[in-house]
């Protein structure tokens, strides 16, 4: 039986709407509007959020990247500007998690102390597995905590999984001492909490206040959060 035009377009729009609706619901996810923007529009050293002012952002726990954006150009750029901005004078980091960059994502770049030449690294998707060793008290700061310092409890251990930022294969890693209470505070960004909230002791560093009047940390005109 041959069929008209007619009939085929009676048949073929609504199939080709059912399929348009398909792909619209599996579509790959990727980074939200304002997260493009932020990634795309920040310089090289990223506006770093503080509290209180940023705290709806600090204080969101973090969401894993898809698939789709593991393999982004976006990611890509997001770790370079955040290995720029933890490296940068004013900033002079040992660590930065992705809300400190209005990026709600769990991703963090720190430096491995316990490693020969002290090597920053990035971890995607990362959590901690375990926490185990001794519990210490140490001194510690926050890029986004400023001028504050406190005295933390600590696990002297960790185990680390997460996402290889270059391979994009799921890994494993066993840290100790100081490197694993950087991986601590870190991964508390992640799931939005503050070193402060832990701390025993919570201080101003009058050093540390002095020297950011040397340097501009000014929130950019077109930051798209609240």
């Amino acid at each position: 039986m041959k069929m008209t035009m007619k009939q085929i377009n009676r048949y073929l729009f609504p199939l080709l709407i059912l399929i348009a609706v398909f792909l619209a619901f599996n579509r790959p996810k990727t980074f939200t509007k304002e997260q493009r923007l932020i990634i795309r529009q920040s310089d090289s050293v990223m506006y770093v959020t503080v509290w209180p002012e940023d705290s709806a952002i600090l204080r969101t726990p973090c969401v894993d990247f898809t698939k789709a954006e593991l393999k982004s150009k976006d990611l890509q750029t997001l770790m370079a500007k955040m290995l720029a901005t933890v490296r940068a004078p004013q900033h002079d980091g040992v660590g930065i998690a992705g809300p400190q960059v209005g990026i709600g994502k769990r991703i963090i770049w720190l430096q491995r102390l316990d490693k020969e030449g002290g090597p920053f690294e990035c971890y995607l998707n990362i959590r901690i597995d375990s926490l185990f060793g001794s519990i210490g008290k140490g001194p510690e700061g926050c890029l986004s905590v400023p001028p504050m310092r406190g005295l933390v409890p600590r696990y002297t251990d960790v185990i680390v999984s997460y996402v290889h930022p270059e391979t994009l294969k799921p890994q494993k890693d066993t840290v100790h001492g100081y490197t694993a209470v950087i991986f601590q505070h870190e991964c508390d960004h992640l799931e939005g909490r503050l070193y402060i909230d832990r701390a025993d002791t919570v201080y101003v560093s009058t050093a540390w206040e002095a020297e950011r009047r040397s340097f501009d940390y000014s929130k950019p005109d077109w930051w798209p959060l609240q």
